[in-house]
C-alpha cells in the first residue's frame, strides 16, 4: 500500500503535469484518537496517540516529491495545531510546501457572516490569526468546501441588502489579499457566484451582465495584479517582521489597519472599515513621510461601490499618531478595504 500511494502521487505530477497536490484529512491521519472515542483505538508504541506509521510515510512522500518535483505545490490540509506541517523533514518537520488555514479561514467567514452591529463584540475573530501566521507557510483557502453541502456561495453568506453583501464580499476579499498567506480562491468566488457549487453544471457566467458581478470580477484581477507586482504583500509571509499592525484596538468602529512590509523595504499599508458608516478625517499613523498612493479601494465604482476614497493617495503629514512619526487623514468608505503603498 505504501509503495502504491507513493507511486500514485508521481502518476499524477510526471504523466499528467500537476502543478500539485493537496492531502486531504492529513489530521485524521496523524492521530490514532482522531474522530474516534475511547476503546475505539490503541496507542502506538511510546504510548502516545501520534500515528507514527503516516508521519513516517508523509516524510517520504515530501522528500520524494522534492527531490523530484522541486517546483511542485504540496499542501497539507491539516485542521490542528501539530508542529512543523511545513518545516523541512531534515529539521524534523513534515516537509510539506503548504498548511492550509483553515482557522484564518473559519474565523474571518464567521466574523463576515456576522450584521456589522455585533462585529465590535467579535474583533477577535480577525485578529487572533495574526498570533500564529508565522508558525508555518499558510494558504488562506476559500475553498470548494465552504460553498457546497449547503453552505451557499460566499455571496449568500454576506449579511444585509444586496449592496452591502457585494460591499462586504469586495471588502473581506481586499483583506484577505493583504493579509499574510497566499491565496486560494474557489471557482466561481472570483465574480461573486449566488449560487451554491455544483458540480453537474457550469458556472453562472451570465452574471457577468451584472454590474457589481462584473466589478467583482475586476477586484480579483487587480488585486491579483497588484499582489503579484508589489514585494511587501508576499515577501516576508512566514516571518513576523513582513506584517506590524497599525490600529488593532478599534473595537468600537470594527476598524482594523496594519503594516506589510517586503524584503527590500517596501511598505504597504491596509485599513478596513467593517461598518457601512464612513469615516472622513480618520488618521492612522504610517511610518514615514511622502505620497501614499492608494492602489486598491473596494469600494471604487468600477468595482460596484458608491465611489468614496482618497483621490488615489495623499502626502504624509508630519504628525504622529499610532506611535509613528507620520499619519494620513484618510476617507474610509463603508464597508471596504483600502491599500496603499509607501514612498518609494
Amino acid at each position: 500500500m505504501r509503495s502504491f500511494l507513493l507511486g500514485n502521487a508521481r502518476y499524477w505530477l510526471e504523466e499528467f503535469h500537476a502543478d500539485g497536490l493537496r492531502v486531504d484529512a492529513v489530521s485524521s491521519m496523524l492521530y490514532l484518537d482522531y474522530g474516534r472515542g475511547p476503546g475505539e483505538w490503541l496507542p502506538n508504541p511510546f504510548g502516545g496517540r501520534e500515528n507514527l506509521d503516516a508521519v513516517d510515510f508523509l516524510r517520504a512522500l515530501n522528500e520524494r516529491l522534492a527531490a523530484r518535483f522541486p517546483g511542485a505545490l504540496i499542501a497539507a490540509e491539516e485542521s490542528t495545531a501539530w508542529p512543523g506541517v511545513t518545516r523541512p523533514v531534515a529539521e524534523g518537520g513534515l516537509g510539506f510546501r503548504f498548511k492550509w488555514n483553515l482557522g484564518w479561514m473559519n474565523d474571518t467567514l464567521r466574523y463576515m457572516a456576522r450584521d456589522p452591529i455585533h462585529r465590535r463584540f467579535h474583533h477577535e475573530e480577525i485578529t487572533f490569526g495574526i498570533l500564529y501566521a508565522a508558525s508555518e507557510a499558510f494558504i488562506l483557502p476559500l475553498s470548494h468546501d465552504e460553498v457546497v453541502h449547503g453552505k451557499g456561495s460566499l455571496l449568500s453568506k454576506m449579511p444585509g441588502d444586496r449592496w452591502r453583501r457585494f460591499a462586504n464580499l469586495r471588502a473581506y476579499y481586499g483583506m484577505m489579499w493583504a493579509w499574510p498567506g497566499k491565496k486560494l480562491l474557489f471557482m466561481g468566488g472570483e465574480f461573486a457566484q449566488e449560487g451554491e457549487w455544483r458540480h453537474e453544471h457550469a458556472l453562472d457566467w451570465h452574471l457577468l451582465a451584472d454590474s457589481r458581478h462584473a466589478g467583482v470580477q475586476r477586484l480579483v484581477r487587480d488585486l491579483n495584479q497588484l499582489y503579484r507586482s508589489e514585494p511587501a504583500l508576499h515577501e516576508l509571509d512566514c516571518d513576523p517582521a513582513g506584517f506590524e499592525w497599525v490600529q488593532v484596538d478599534r473595537r468600537e468602529l470594527s476598524v482594523f489597519a496594519w503594516l506589510r512590509r517586503g524584503a527590500g523595504g517596501r511598505t504597504a499599508l491596509a485599513v478596513s472599515n467593517l461598518t457601512p458608516v464612513p469615516r472622513f478625517d480618520y488618521r492612522v499613523g504610517v511610518p514615514a513621510g511622502g505620497y501614499w498612493r492608494e492602489r486598491i479601494n473596494t469600494d471604487a465604482r468600477e468595482y460596484g461601490g458608491s465611489g468614496l476614497g482618497n483621490l488615489g493617495g495623499m502626502v504624509a503629514e508630519a504628525a504622529p499618531w499610532d506611535g509613528r512619526p507620520f499619519s494620513l487623514s484618510l476617507v474610509l468608505p463603508p464597508l471596504a478595504t483600502l491599500i496603499f503603498t509607501g514612498p518609494e
